[in-house]
């Protein structure tokens, strides 16, 4: 292709991007977005897609990742039709102005907080659960009444082919749409001016969406990942603590999740008995031959497999390995690998895993933990194994991390109560139930007022008395107040 072909194929994208834009903020200009009965069908009609079309949604997940249909179903096609639900049930309630307090400067006068959605917000979602994690931000861009365009993983090709084909049919497709494409696409979404931008991936990516984000002065949600800690105590329920560990990692897409367990810290003393442990509970769970499992996801692809595998082939711990670390490029599968006394200079110490490798760090003392937390970048996710109460307390206290879960891992994502989102290199914003609905919508002040209580004292010609008395006002002074309307000094 030529350059001058290149340029004109670029700025078609461009056009069809801006088009795309034009229509839909024509129809968020109409108001129909704005209303309760608009708000309710759409988020009705995307819980009848997701019990419709159950079965495609898992047939297309197991194309994309060989993702089981126990993880399909609970992980994400049963957490979207969660947030639907609850996203229905609450949606008057949480479009109502919240009423609140004036103070004497302003009376007599009433103020409310009056929701109000952003516009046009762009979505741009992630390839590890193509389908949550693209139509779980869209419920609470809906219930707040904006216009949507969600941009799929490209890397999910068959998910993603499957939104695109099958949502037109259920949302109203003026003022929601699915717009597949790799970087030339998703570049040429962002040269466009939104409302809002909420993206889910990586942090290399995330700050190429802030960066064109910032041009335009939008604002952004990013949720992004990062080296998510278990710090497991001893005088534990071991197996337990084990099973949570396993679930939360491979559990998980196989480790390929952004509050997977990332590595392990523990004690020199207690290690072993957590290793062997581990070893029991993943045999248990995925047989002796883990490659044979239809229970675990796959790699996504021959780039991540490679990414992986050089992690696992750096010098520094390829001899550390004590369980697992079979791989079959053809197959796309890792086993379930566990390194003890990795070094932390060591590669796959200083990236985000994302797969089936958790390295296990060794420490005299189990406070030591903290240190090493504390020492790399703010994670999604921080996990603690305990009895004890004074370590939860200083773990809560002194791990900053965008959540933390005590005696698991992974559950705090489910509860609808909780925000979910990043610190510091993790993220930045939250969303999940209401914290969804207020990411894509503006908090107005609105003071109301009458014509009576008008103060004479704030309009010019300005005296020494009036300014007694607005200081006293302001000040919030009532004998002071009283005082300067005597006109005593």
């Amino acid at each position: 292709m030529s350059d001058t072909e290149t340029e004109t194929k670029a700025e078609a994208e461009v056009y069809d991007a801006s088009m795309q834009v034009k229509e839909l903020r024509e129809s968020f200009a109409s108001g129909k977005t704005r209303s309760y009965k608009w708000r309710v069908s759409q988020l009705e009609s995307l819980l009848k897609f997701s019990v419709v079309h159950e079965e495609d949604i898992c047939d297309a997940l197991r194309s994309d990742l060989s993702k089981p249909v126990m993880e399909a179903i609970i992980h994400e096609i049963a957490l979207l039709k969660n947030s639907c639900k609850l996203a229905i049930k609450e949606l008057r309630h949480w479009m109502t102005p919240e009423k609140v307090k004036t103070s004497i400067t302003t009376f007599p006068s009433s103020a409310a907080i009056v929701p109000e959605p952003l516009g046009v917000v762009l979505i741009i979602s992630a390839w590890n659960y193509p389908f949550l994690l693209s139509l779980d931000p869209v419920v609470g861009a809906i219930a707040a009444g904006n216009a949507v365009v969600l941009k799929p993983s490209e890397i999910s090709p068959a998910t993603s082919s499957l939104m695109a084909k099958l949502l037109g049919k259920y949302l109203d497709p003026s003022a929601v749409k699915v717009i597949e494409g790799a970087t030339s696409e998703t570049s040429a979404l962002l040269e466009q001016k939104w409302d809002k931008i909420f993206y889910t991936g990586s942090g290399r990516v995330g700050r190429i969406v802030m960066a064109a984000a910032a041009k335009h002065l939008t604002p952004v949600v990013l949720e992004l990942g990062g080296k998510s800690p278990v710090v497991v105590d001893s005088q534990i329920n071991l197996q337990v603590a084990c099973r949570r560990i396993i679930s939360g990692k491979w559990g998980c897409n196989n480790g390929q999740a952004c509050i997977a367990p990332d590595y392990i810290i523990t004690t020199k003393e207690f290690a072993p008995k957590l290793v062997e442990t581990l070893k029991q509970e993943l045999e248990r769970f995925y047989g002796k031959n883990p490659m044979e499992t239809k229970d675990l996801s796959r790699i996504v692809n021959a780039n991540h497999f490679a990414r992986l595998s050089k992690l696992l082939d750096d010098d520094k711990v390829s001899g550390k390995i004590v369980h697992g670390g079979e791989r079959d490029k053809t197959k796309l599968q890792i086993t379930p690998t566990l390194l003890l006394d990795v070094p932390r200079d060591s590669l796959i110490m200083t990236e985000e895993i994302f797969g089936p490798l958790l390295p296990i760090l060794t420490v005299d003392k189990v406070e030591d933990s903290f240190e090493v937390v504390n020492s790399g970048t703010k994670p999604l996710a921080a996990y603690l194994f305990t009895n004890n109460k004074r370590l939860k307390d200083q773990f809560v206290a002194c791990i900053s991390a965008g959540g933390v879960a005590i005696n698991d891992t992974t559950l705090h994502l489910t509860v609808s109560t909780l925000p979910f989102g990043g610190v510091g290199d993790s993220g930045m914003g939250s969303y999940h139930g209401k914290f969804s609905f207020d990411a894509f919508s503006h908090k107005k002040a609105v003071l109301y007022r009458s014509f009576a209580g008008d103060a004479p004292m704030r309009y010019p010609p300005y005296t020494k008395g009036k300014l007694r008395i607005l200081k006293a006002l302001l000040g919030g002074d009532i004998w002071g107040l009283i005082r300067a309307l005597l006109g005593w000094s």
